[in-house]
């Protein structure tokens, strides 16, 4: 009976198969074809070119500057996406809906109109301009420019990874806690971080590689300075238009390298947790 109940469900297995192959030869096509050639243009002229090119002193300031501004954001993500979620799954106040919104914006809005906001608010003729020039503080193209655009696009991952999942368990939990005598922070320590740590590592993965391989935004308030405010994929881009292929592709395959990694780590959550993740 069961099986008549999902027949409708079946398809022929040559459907199947053409729908397989159809799925791999598109990953083929966009991610594999791709990202083998990026290794092997890495590479073309020899390990000694690609060492200079990934040691060189502009590459080595925009490798330290991307891993930099990912170790600043992260924590800075967790902590928001953190409180975001929770004032969202566990109370009732005004505007909520408007802050579900605004957690949303980042995916709505282009990285570089994001930039354009800034260099809006913080530059030179912006809004806060003047009283930043006065107290000799640099915002755009520089360092806390870059590092402000970052956050901007990565805030919404972790939130939006939390928010699904506490909406899920409910707060039942935390509430036999809170009649057992037990204080906010030892029912969040206890009780609900435990419950949310995969979502929360999840949304951290997803987070950390968006901030690692941003380019719109903060190209547009870097200012491209060469070993200052050049990102891993700024510098690609500089080494590109100045035909320099092989030095573009070597720190292009540390990028890819890095993006591996995450998708791994990314894999691993979902097989460990079934696909609970929240996101």
């Amino acid at each position: 009976m069961m099986a008549r109940v999902h027949d409708h469900l079946s398809e022929p297995a040559w459907i199947r198969g053409c729908l397989q192959v159809l799925a791999l030869g598109f990953l083929a096509l966009f991610l594999l074809v791709p990202l083998t050639a990026v290794f092997v243009e890495a590479f073309r002229r020899g390990i000694d070119l690609y060492i200079q090119s990934i040691t060189d002193p502009d590459a080595w300031s925009a490798i330290r500057l991307t891993l930099w501004i990912a170790a600043i954001s992260l924590p800075a993500n967790l902590l928001a996406g953190i409180a975001a979620a929770w004032a969202i799954t566990r109370f009732q106040f005004r505007g909520k809906q408007f802050l579900v919104t605004l957690i949303d914006l980042p995916f709505t809005v282009s990285p570089v109109v994001a930039g354009l906001i800034f260099i809006l608010l913080f530059g030179r003729h912006g809004w806060f301009g003047p009283f930043l020039l006065e107290h000799d503080v640099k915002i755009v193209y520089a360092v806390p420019g870059v590092v402000l655009a970052t956050l901007f696009v990565t805030f919404p991952f972790v939130a939006r990874s939390l928010i699904p999942l506490m909406q899920a368990q409910g707060s039942e939990e935390e509430q036999a806690a809170l009649t057992l005598g037990a204080g906010g922070w030892t029912i969040f320590r206890r009780v609900t971080l435990p419950n949310v740590k995969w979502g929360l590592l999840y949304g951290a993965i997803l987070s950390n590689a968006r901030a690692m391989g941003e380019f719109g935004a903060v190209s547009v308030v870097s200012g491209h300075v060469r070993g200052v405010t050049n990102t891993m994929t700024l510098h690609i881009e500089i080494l590109y238009n100045e035909y320099m292929f092989s030095a573009a592709f070597a720190v292009a395959s540390l990028l890819a390298l890095l993006a591996m990694v995450t998708l791994a780590l990314k894999s691993w959550i979902e097989h460990t947790t079934g696909g609970k993740h929240g996101y």
